[in-house]
C-alpha cells in the first residue's frame, strides 16, 4: 500500500521539534528555579559586582565613534584575507571567470579603502 504524505508534513514536524528542543530545557530550568531557589533580594545581592570592587560613579563611558569605524574597517579587511588566501593557493588551477570574479572583489575592497581614506576616516586624531 502506497501512502502519500502531504509535502508540508515534514516541515510541520520539523518546526515543532525545532521549537520544542530549545524551549523544553528552558522551561524545565525556569520551573526548577522557581521551586528550589526563591528570590531573596537585598542590597548586597542586587549590588553591581565588578571584579570584587564596589562600583563608583556612572558605569557609562563615552567612546568616540571613530573607534567603532576603525573596528568595522579592520573586520572588513581582515575577512578579505579569508577569501584571498584560498584564491592565491589555487590561482594556477582557476578559470578565467574565477580570476575576474576575484579581481572584481579586490576592486570593491580597494574602492572601500579609497572611500575611507578620502573621507578622512583613517586619520588617528
Amino acid at each position: 500500500m502506497n501512502e502519500s504524505y502531504h509535502p508540508y508534513l515534514f516541515l510541520a514536524v520539523f518546526l515543532v521539534v525545532a521549537l520544542l528542543f530549545p524551549l523544553t530545557p528552558l522551561l524545565l530550568a525556569r520551573l526548577w528555579a522557581l521551586s528550589f531557589s526563591p528570590a531573596k533580594p537585598g542590597p548586597q545581592k542586587n549590588a553591581t559586582y565588578e571584579c570584587g570592587l564596589d562600583a563608583k560613579g556612572d558605569s557609562r563611558v563615552q567612546f568616540r565613534s571613530e573607534y567603532y569605524l576603525y573596528a568595522i574597517l579592520f573586520l572588513v579587511f581582515d575577512v578579505e584575507v579569508v577569501f584571498l588566501v584560498p584564491f592565491a593557493v589555487a590561482f594556477t588551477n582557476l578559470s578565467a571567470g574565477a580570476a575576474v570574479a576575484m579581481l572584481v572583489f579586490v576592486f570593491l575592497l580597494v574602492e572601500g579603502l579609497a572611500w575611507a581614506w578620502m573621507k578622512g576616516v583613517l586619520r588617528w586624531v
